[in-house]
């Protein structure tokens, strides 16, 4: 190795001491199953989702309780100093106490707008659920994302190490072949300048590799994710339904996007009657039961202690006639808000198909490219090994080799790419469908290596 290749081997050292720092892969890997159930207990997003979660549970609760009868108890004591002065009386002064208690009970028994908020209240339970399962895909999404991202970072610094290997061949056999005269400088310096090109990519593909560790560990919160590799050979299972139509439909149905507008459209209808109930009546059922006790006097003269026990039990009824035409306007507001409602919900949908279009095109182009770079990958095995052959013979030149080592090891990194992207296409298609659940890892997970 020449002094200037040396060189660049130690200015790899830190690189590769940081890279070996933080994967410190621990003595078994991890299955993509496994991070994904880290992350579920680690990730703030999806935790926050599940806060909220249970927060909109109780909010649709209390939409309950303007059903129910509401009760109040009010206790009350005071202390009276009477004074009295009057031609026809004889002065009189005395201080008595008066203690008072209250039992209040309401029940409402007609009221349309009420009604409304507690269907309303159900309804957030549906967008609660809507929601909580869009954070859920989306951490199965990003955890199988970054899972792959780690594997395919892995797969190109092996494969720029073995090309760094095999040019480094190259170099030293242009070399020998330069010392016997059998070949020209020419040929050393093509091999020295793609050795010097194939460590700047090692460097940039160990650092590419650190970076997707670093994003994985935070994502499931683990100091040292080391994902398990996929077994060899890679089978990819064909799209099923074979339709994209089909899947467009599944999305219709099933997608959480597609359900919280739909929610929504009819949280502004049931909206809409709210406001038409400010023009009906309502009725209420009301009751108290009022308890009042004078020690040591009254407002009637000392000594004259009193108690009285009042109970009182009736319907309020009440119709409005005139509210400044604030109802009508109002109606007019819900009314606008459900057509809005019914726009935002015809345009997620077409968004949503259009998405699922594009998921279901995206993991068919993949498969074909995987079929595409396979024969790729053979072609150039046999390209590299025809262009050795006619170097040794002398029919080919170094760089021809050199070309044909670069194009192989291009292609297997591009294969791996590929394959890996068609698994995570496979799940964002489920996404898209709304069908994408936890038990669908499993397919993936069986494709790992032990």
């Amino acid at each position: 190795m020449t002094r200037r290749s040396a060189s660049s081997s130690f200015r790899l050292l830190p690189l590769v001491l940081a890279l070996g720092a933080s994967i410190s892969f621990s003595a078994q890997a991890q299955s993509l199953v496994e991070l994904y159930t880290a992350a579920q207990a680690y990730d703030a997003t999806y935790q926050s989702a599940k806060s909220q979660y249970g927060a909109s549970l109780a909010k649709a609760d209390q939409a309950k309780a303007l059903l129910l009868p509401t009760a109040g108890l009010v206790v009350g004591t005071s202390q009276t100093n009477q004074d009295t002065k009057a031609p026809a009386i004889v002065a009189n002064n005395y201080t008595y106490q008066t203690d008072t208690g209250t039992v209040s009970m309401s029940q409402p028994l007609y009221r349309p707008a009420n009604w409304a908020t507690y269907e309303q209240g159900k309804k957030q339970v549906d967008i609660a659920q809507a929601q909580l399962l869009t954070a859920d895909q989306d951490l199965l999404i990003r955890v199988s994302q970054a899972y792959f991202d780690v594997l395919a970072a892995t797969d190109t610094v092996a494969f720029v190490k073995s090309q760094k290997s095999a040019v480094g061949e190259q170099l030293s056999s242009a070399k020998r072949n330069f010392e016997v005269g059998t070949s020209t400088i020419t040929d050393s310096r093509e091999a020295q300048a793609r050795y010097d090109l194939v460590i700047a990519q090692q460097l940039a593909a160990e650092n590419d590799l650190l970076v997707k560790t670093l994003a994985l560990n935070q994502l499931v919160g683990q100091p040292n994710a080391a994902p398990k590799p996929l077994k060899a050979p890679v089978v990819l299972s064909p799209v099923e339904p074979a339709d994209v139509n089909a899947w467009v439909q599944q999305s219709e149905a099933n997608n959480p996007g597609v359900k919280l507008q739909q929610v929504a459209l009819e949280v502004a209808e049931l909206e809409t009657q709210k406001a038409k109930a400010g023009h009906k009546p309502t009725l209420d059922l009301n009751g108290n039961y009022t308890a009042v006790s004078n020690r040591n006097g009254s407002a009637s003269g000392p000594g004259i202690e009193s108690r009285a026990n009042v109970g009182t039990i009736g319907l309020s009824l009440n119709v409005p006639l005139f509210a400044g035409f604030a109802t009508q306007n109002r109606i007019k507001e819900t009314l606008s808000l459900e057509d809005k409602a019914r726009s935002d919900l015809e345009a997620t949908k077409r968004t949503v198909a259009q998405g699922t279009r594009t998921a279901y095109y995206g993991v068919q182009s993949g498969q074909a490219q995987v079929l595409a770079l396979q024969a790729a990958e053979a072609s150039s095995q046999s390209a590299l090994e025809a262009n050795q052959l006619g170097y040794q013979v002398g029919v080919r030149i170094n760089i021809d080799v050199l070309n044909s080592q670069s194009q192989l090891f291009d292609t297997k990194a591009k294969l791996a790419k590929a394959r890996y992207d068609v698994l995570v296409g496979g799940l964002r298609l489920r996404q898209a469908a709304g069908t994408l659940k936890a038990e669908d890892l499993q397919a993936i997970n069986s494709q790992l290596a032990p």
